[in-house]
């Protein structure tokens, strides 16, 4: 599919979809919760629904009611067949350790993009709590064999995923000794590891760690069903919030201002470089338009905003320089090399190094951008097409992996957006 965006002025009103997050790591819980759990406002994407297909297909029955998701978990049965796991990489190593408790050998499988991901470290700590469990077919396909889950200490390291650590997390209260974890490097994403944290104290599961978040305990203990709300995701909503900043006026609602999500801090970086940012009576968050200024931040934590904060900076005097940004290599796409490519193809100048990024902002000249089939490029160089048109993006669909209304609201806001080919 490809979309086509011209110039177009923005006003309108949208609420932000549902964090994506905390709706896999709540079916995740609810799964290993004895009874039924309702997940409200889960978001509904390709994504969600990987997670929702894969527990499914070993035991965990699953109903949609309305606004919310039935989820009777508790117990696990073996699977009959290979577990898809799309390109959902949350859904691949969260239950890569889950599997670790379900009967039988488990196969599971995934998406194109998604083979060339780490999952290494996972299953290296998953065998040093008793997990016979291995990697195999060209990175195809992971297997994890039936067997017990002894638990105990791991060494682990911080700065490739959080993914790895909040995996570890959501099964250690099955481990007959509980699991200990030390963290042999810096992590990143924290503000990930506290989302697993949070929600598993929702499903009554508690979490010990130090302050500088590198030592976890997880003492043996039971999941019990809950009534869980998902809040809303400020990662999808950083597209919103960048459009009103470049190009009119945005409303969004269902933003959560006290949220652990790292990504959240999308709002200081937006007042940085001297966007309008309001929040007006019913409580949702304006962003108005306004002249940009280059920015100097640190994105490690953040890795996600990566594509978001590269268009805002292909419009800011001066020339941004973003650091943190080597994990953007190993997301959906290389994202560092994306942006810049896409970028460069604009008549934009990038320079480009291992964990930096600078970008100097100008004016842009028309283009096509290949989307890389990755949903947040795609959405992020809608943004920049919204602000100087003459932009084509190839491959536009992918938004659907976590954002599937993204190209209806853009319309309805006022964007001027052609699709084709679908």
């Amino acid at each position: 599919m490809k979309v086509k965006l011209n110039k177009s002025r923005i006003d309108g009103c949208v609420r932000a979809p549902s964090s994506k997050s905390f709706t896999i790591r709540a079916l995740m819980c609810a799964a290993m919760a004895s009874g039924e759990s309702k997940i409200r406002f889960a978001l509904d994407s390709d994504d969600t629904e990987a997670s929702i297909n894969v527990l499914r297909m070993v035991g965990i029955r699953i109903d949609k009611e309305r606004d919310s998701l039935l989820v009777n978990g508790g117990k696990f049965y073996e699977a009959q067949t290979d577990l898809y796991c799309r390109d959902s990489a949350t859904t691949l190593r969260f239950m890569t350790a889950i599997a670790s408790i379900i009967p039988g050998n488990t196969r599971l499988v995934s998406g194109p993009s998604l083979m060339n991901r780490p999952i290494e470290p996972l299953i290296e700590v998953l065998r040093q709590i008793g997990v016979n469990c291995y990697l195999c077919r060209n990175k195809a396909m992971v297997i994890v064999e039936e067997g017990e889950l002894n638990g105990g200490l791991v060494n682990l390291e911080g700065n490739v995923s959080s993914q790895f650590l909040s995996a570890l997390l959501i099964v250690g209260a099955f481990a007959e000794k509980g699991v200990k974890i030390n963290l042999i490097s810096q992590l990143q994403s924290k503000s990930y590891v506290l989302m697993t944290i949070e929600c598993l104290k929702e499903f009554g599961i508690y979490i010990e760690f130090s302050e500088d978040l590198t030592k976890f305990v997880v003492k043996k203990q039971l999941f019990r069903p809950t009534e869980y709300i998902v809040e809303g995701d400020w990662s999808s909503a950083s597209y919103l919030l960048a459009m009103g900043a470049l190009s009119g006026k945005m409303e969004v609602t269902n933003l959560k201002m006290d949220s652990i999500q790292g990504d959240k801090t999308i709002l200081e970086f937006l007042r940085n470089m001297g966007a309008i940012i309001e929040k007006n009576a019913t409580g949702a968050i304006v962003v108005k338009s306004s002249k940009l200024r280059a920015l100097k931040a640190d994105l490690k934590d953040c890795i996600d905003l990566l594509p978001t904060m590269a268009i805002l900076a292909a419009t800011a005097t001066g020339t941004s320089e973003f650091g943190g940004i080597s994990r953007g290599r190993i997301k959906e796409s290389n994202r560092v090399a994306a942006v810049t490519e896409g970028l460069r193809r604009m008549g934009l100048n990038v320079i480009e190094e291992r964990d930096r990024l600078m970008i100097t902002g100008d004016k842009t000249q028309n283009a096509i951008i290949d989307s890389w089939e990755d949903h947040r490029i795609a959405m992020a160089f809608a943004i920049l097409g919204i602000k100087s048109g003459g932009i084509t993006i190839n491959n536009a669909d992918c938004v659907s992996k976590t954002f599937p209304e993204f190209w209806g609201i853009i319309k309805d806001v006022g964007g001027q957006v052609t699709i084709s080919g679908k």
